[in-house]
């Protein structure tokens, strides 16, 4: 039963499936997992499978995405269908492709739709829209992480073998670990965001969801490159994934720096994840982590927060109430920094910026818990913006400091709840960084996604049944 990119490629040039088959196999597992809440616009299947006929008709087989399904994340444009960003009163209709889906377009992909998500991509929950709250994969009473939420479960649940979300806080990372999934938030500028709706266009990044390492950086070298539309996007080395030093220096926080909130079954996990890297011949190298710490707390309290609102000031003046009130709240706090906020706070980053490179004289990249816990929806309906801001605390500070960003799955904890860690390095070595990431991944043993985890359970027929 092929899931992966790589397994879907080997099965069409095998003979053994075709891009028709593969967009039926989506949509039987789509309708058999019944959340309306995972997607805002789905595509109708009819759609899709002609789009899969023209890729066959064309005859390129070769293309790296060839019949590859993929979702969207609605704050990215795709021609012809609506972009919400997760709010109705701010929709329109894409008149054009973002660069990123035109380029998976031109790679061969077919696209499914666009996925819910934390309204404007403000929050790491998922809880944060309109179009309902998408049920967790592993345990439907917890949170389903944001906020590239049905990017993340589109994947996970086989709907997709990888999906577009964006990143500017963690949304690409936090939805990831709470997913069993790899997400790749690449260096700043190296995946052009022209065409996304902005939430800090100096931070934001288009990032990939997908099962493995190897489908990730498929898509990822699909996407790179800059863009004369995106003033944003660079000219940056994507590198090869080469293969992995024999002793890799990573850095740890401080055994008292770790923050859990309390949750003793993650610490437990990142420790596992700790003693799997030393076995696999990383020096573990305890770090002063709190100028990190420092950083991540600039981005909810300082001028990017006034970035986030600059995209929804019309529709806050125009009509207030259409907003999530809790998106409402953090935008508006963003219409009060003054010129003279902003700059200190630039100054202070800079400070930051220059203690977070000594770490990096010291070792290769950073190997820290995706996440610190997990909430319920209802412990964070109870207290939305402490809780949230808590999931940040490993990802706040990663787009401020340009770095790049691999999230992958390291474990199943005791109750059946995925943990993730995620490896950090300075941007532009996004290509090692991947390798370090396929090498724990493949070495932690796990099934993908969820597949074997979630209630449903696909059939076999390519009504619904896999190739």
């Amino acid at each position: 039963m092929p899931e992966t990119v790589a397994e879907i490629l080997s099965a069409y040039r095998g003979g053994a499936a075709t891009p028709v088959d593969i967009v039926a196999r989506s949509f039987a597992r789509i309708r058999a997992h019944n959340d309306p809440a995972i997607f805002i616009t789905l595509r109708d299947q009819k759609d899709v499978a002609a789009d899969a006929l023209a890729l066959m008709r064309a005859g390129d087989a070769s293309l790296p995405l060839y019949g590859i399904p993929v979702a969207i994340k609605d704050n990215i444009d795709v021609e012809g269908l609506p972009t919400t960003a997760g709010c109705p009163a701010f929709a329109y209709r894409a008149r054009r492709d973002s660069t990123a889906v035109a380029r998976l377009r031109a790679a061969g992909a077919l696209i499914l739709g666009k996925t819910n998500l934390d309204q404007f991509a403000t929050g790491l929950v998922g809880v944060r829209t309109p179009y309902g709250v998408a049920r967790n994969l592993f345990d439907q009473k917890l949170i389903p992480g944001g906020s590239s939420t049905g990017s993340a479960i589109a994947v996970a649940a086989g709907f997709a073998p990888l999906s577009l979300g964006t990143d500017t806080a963690g949304s690409g990372r936090v939805p990831a670990a709470f997913n069993n999934i790899v997400g790749l938030k690449p260096s700043l500028g190296l995946v052009p965001t022209a065409g996304v709706v902005p939430a800090c266009r100096t931070l934001d990044c288009v990032c990939v969801f997908a099962l493995t390492v190897d489908d990730a950086v498929a898509v990822l070298a699909a996407l790179a490159g800059p863009d004369d539309a995106d003033p944003f996007s660079r000219r940056r080395p994507l590198g090869a994934m080469a293969a992995v030093p024999n002793r890799v220096r990573l850095g740890v926080p401080f055994a008292g720096q770790r923050l859990f909130f309390g949750d003793k079954l993650s610490a437990a996990a990142y420790d596992g994840a700790l003693a799997r890297l030393a076995k696999l011949g990383a020096d573990l190298v305890e770090i002063d982590i709190e100028p990190f710490y420092e950083a991540a707390r600039l981005l909810y309290d300082g001028p990017w927060v006034t970035e986030r609102y600059l995209t929804a000031r019309a529709v806050i003046a125009s009509s207030p109430q259409s907003l999530h009130p809790v998106t409402r709240q953090i935008l508006l706090a963003g219409a009060h920094y003054s010129a003279a906020d902003a700059f200190t706070a630039f100054y202070q980053l800079e400070d930051l910026r220059r203690m977070c490179d000594r770490t990096f004289q010291s070792v290769e990249a950073l190997a820290l818990p995706t996440v610190p816990t997990i909430y319920t929806v209802e412990e964070i309906l109870a207290d939305p913006i402490m809780l949230n801001s808590r999931l940040g605390t490993y990802t706040n500070f990663v787009n401020l400091l340009d770095l790049c960003g691999l999230a992958v799955p390291a474990a199943m904890r005791p109750d059946g709840i995925p943990f993730g860690i995620t490896l950090l390095a300075p941007g532009g070595q996004d290509g090692a960084l991947a390798a370090l990431g396929r090498k724990f991944h493949a070495a932690a043993g796990l099934p993908l996604g969820a597949l074997k985890f979630s209630s449903f359970r696909p059939s076999e027929n390519s009504d619904g049944r896999n190739p």
